[in-house]
Formats: C-alpha cells, sequence, structure tokens
C-alpha cells in the first residue's frame, strides 16, 4: 500500500466535475485523480475548512456513530478500479478486531477527514492510474491539505452547482 495525502479537491475544468487528488506522501509524487460528485466534495470541504452545521451531516454521523459505539477508523484505502468505478475501504477497529467496510473513495475521504485516518492507495492501483502533476502555481513546496484554501474551494464548488444540468448526467 503507499500511503497518500488529500491534494486537494478542484473542478475539472473540462468536465466541470469535481476531482479528489490523492499524491503519495513519500516516493515519486504520484497522484491519483478520482472523480467524485458535487455533494461528497462539498462534505470533504467542509471538514477541511470545520465548518458546524446546525444538524449532523451523514459523514459526521458516521464519525459520531462509531465513536459512540467505541470503533475508529484505523485507515482508508482505495482499493481497486473496476469498470471505471474506483472501491474503497474503511478499516475500522471495533472490540479490538479490524473490519474493513466497502465505501465510495469520496465518503471514505471524506470520514477520514473526519476522523484524522490515515489514507492509503493499493500499490498495484497508483502504478496503474497514478499520475505525476506538476506543482499548482499557489501551492507552497510543502503544502498539505491544510494548505487548500477553502473559500476557493468552496466557490469553486458553488460555481460548478450554478453550471451543472441533468443532461451533463445522462450516459
Amino acid at each position: 500500500m503507499v500511503e497518500v495525502r488529500l491534494r486537494a479537491v478542484r473542478v475539472d475544468l473540462q468536465s466541470n466535475t469535481p476531482v479528489l487528488l490523492l499524491q503519495e506522501a513519500d516516493g515519486l509524487g504520484r497522484t491519483l485523480p478520482i472523480f467524485i460528485g458535487a455533494p461528497e466534495a462539498t462534505a470533504i470541504a467542509f471538514a477541511l475548512q470545520g465548518v458546524e452545521t446546525p444538524r449532523p451531516m451523514t459523514h459526521d454521523l458516521i464519525r459520531d456513530m462509531l465513536e459512540a459505539l467505541g470503533a475508529s477508523v484505523q485507515r482508508v484505502v482505495v482499493t481497486e478500479l473496476r469498470d471505471a468505478t474506483f472501491f474503497a475501504e474503511l478499516v475500522i477497529v471495533a472490540d479490538g478486531k479490524e473490519v474493513a467496510v466497502s465505501a465510495r473513495p469520496s465518503d471514505a475521504v471524506a470520514v477520514a477527514v473526519r476522523t484524522g485516518a490515515s489514507i492509503f492507495v493499493d500499490d498495484g492501483l497508483m502504478e496503474a492510474e497514478g499520475i505525476i502533476l506538476p506543482p499548482d502555481e499557489d501551492e507552497e513546496e510543502d503544502g498539505d491539505a491544510d494548505d487548500v484554501n477553502p473559500d476557493e474551494l468552496v466557490g469553486e464548488f458553488r460555481d460548478f452547482l450554478e453550471t451543472i444540468r441533468p443532461e451533463d448526467f445522462s450516459p
């Protein structure tokens, strides 16, 4: 497994779709891009910003339920790409046992951001799908997810939501 960090959540300009960028913590600096839905992108942005909502959002509820049950998220692993769909697992520790629960990568990352869990990508998946991205002009050399400008990210999602049409989701 390759440990990764959340490099950014951006909006792909060609498809006007949010994309999650998971970059190797060490090594070649490969990045795994995963296209995600706008609600999940917003949930990740809210967690990065520390936005408190009047009622728990779904990923906050998951975190709270795990805590109430005495369980914790050990790690998140993006496991495979099958038929153009990425798969992930939340590895949860409960009663001293590790349990892997299947999840969408976007949901798994949204939970990881809220719980501080480490994120990993399968070696073969990173080898096959990882790409080298040029450094962002506005990103510091050793920037990490804490350096993401939350206001800019939320602005990008608002722009995305204002321009999205139902036919954008048709095959």
